[in-house]
């Protein structure tokens, strides 16, 4: 297969799959981040997804100009696709990607949609867009696929090219050459599902599978908290049994779990159905974080400790363990409800990138933990690898509540965990 592959957007899912990509094709990475682009043309890649020795042995041609990709093959389009503070779809990163590659489309081209959407997004908001960009007519003059993304940030085992790729396209033909195109550098190998629809359904409830499980649990954290039983020691017990699923409550955010769910309801309540077991995950997994700010100012009454004017010490921002990651952390959640309650609250976080944080959520990283202060709590958020044998003595006061969040440390070491 000779063909050009240029990769729009350069994030977590679009850079290294543009590093594979390089090793069998032609390969062009556009983002319309400058400050981006030139950190990887310099073999910096602040996701830690790519290795400076892989940026360098790959042969990606990264720009911001869209001519420099108008003469691709394929495109693949990997813009984030958000919701909205009203916790509505936002499509649209992934229709300004549209429309720039349908500037430089070309007929025969094929654009590739990596993108999580609702059911019908590609062909019903994603192709109209295109055929507007280019004057090309879809399925005569161009032709799409969807390859669903599956990364998992900071995974450096499941990686993508070990991980089935789903793959489908607009015609059966289209459908065969994308799958032949992920068959080259996917090893775990491909599925070819029967529609686009198909595949985009099935990446959607992926995550709305996820996110249910993990309500699930974190409801039985809140009625074993009432029975003043250890839920972690509960779910230890039920796991003996084969078929009892693993998962453990926590925050639900990032860029999947927490809002992929949001694709799947709307597109239901656009067809006229209200999806009850969806939403109330959603809602319960939503509110997670003001439950466990308030669990843990409850503790603190019982220690005597003043709630107004209180130093809190969290460890961890981002939204999962060992990774930079910070879209859609919910640990902000906490984090707010202590300052309505009075509290000052400082953050350490060793992965999160500190400009990042504050340009995101406004918030200012404390650059060390070991200095001196004592806190009043402290909240063990993210279960990062430094925090393993974190010394909690050092930033404690004398009636210090510490809660472990992610049930990572040493029962005896903590007050309280969810």
């Amino acid at each position: 297969m000779n063909k050009t592959i240029a990769v729009i957007g350069l994030g977590y899912v679009g850079l290294p799959l543009a590093v594979e990509f390089s090793k069998k094709f032609r390969t062009i990475g556009f983002d319309i981040n400058e400050r981006r682009i030139r950190e990887l043309k310099r073999g910096e890649d602040r996701t830690l997804e790519c290795t400076r020795e892989q940026l360098v042995e790959a042969s990606i041609e990264y720009t911001l100009k869209l001519d420099d990709i108008r003469d691709a093959d394929i495109y693949i389009i990997t813009a984030p696709t958000p919701i909205d503070k009203h916790k509505r779809p936002d499509l649209t990163p992934v229709l300004k990607a549209c429309e720039s590659v349908g500037k430089v489309l070309s007929k025969g081209n094929i654009v590739v949609f990596e993108s999580t959407v609702y059911p019908g997004a590609t062909e019903e908001d994603c192709v109209p867009v295109i055929e507007k960009a280019s004057g090309l007519t879809f399925n005569v003059d161009f032709f799409c696929g969807f390859s669903p993304e599956r990364m998992n940030p900071g995974d450096k085992e499941r990686t993508v090219t070990k991980i089935v790729k789903v793959t489908s396209g607009s015609t059966p033909e289209t459908a065969i050459i994308v799958d032949d195109l992920y068959k080259e550098i996917v090893v775990a190998g491909t599925y070819l599902a029967s529609s686009i629809r198909v595949a985009e359904s099935a990446k959607v409830i992926e995550n709305a599978q996820r996110d249910i499980n993990i309500a699930f649990v974190n409801e039985l954290a809140m009625i074993f908290n009432r029975l003043g039983i250890d839920t972690m020691e509960v779910l230890e017990a039920a796991g003996t049994k084969w078929n009892f699923l693993p998962f453990k409550p926590g925050l639900v955010g990032g860029h999947c779990i927490g809002v992929d769910p949001y694709y799947l309801t709307h597109k239901a309540q656009e067809v006229g159905y209200h999806p009850e077991i969806l939403l109330a995950g959603r809602r319960l997994n939503d509110n997670m974080g003001i439950y466990v700010a308030k669990e843990m100012i409850k503790l603190m009454i019982r220690k005597k400790q003043k709630i107004d004017g209180s130093n809190v010490l969290i460890l961890g921002i981002t939204f999962k363990e060992n990774c930079p990651d910070i879209r859609n952390t919910r640990v902000v959640d906490v984090i707010d409800e202590l300052k309505d309650f009075g509290c000052n609250v400082d953050v350490y976080d060793p992965w999160a990138d500190r400009n990042e944080v504050i340009e995101e959520y406004g918030i200012k990283l404390v650059n060390e933990v070991y200095n001196g202060k004592k806190y009043d709590a402290v909240l063990l958020a993210v279960q990062h690898k430094e925090f393993k044998n974190f010394d909690f003595d050092i930033v404690k006061n004398g009636n210090c509540v510490v809660y472990d969040l992610k049930s990572f440390v040493d029962k005896s070491k903590v007050n309280g965990r969810l």
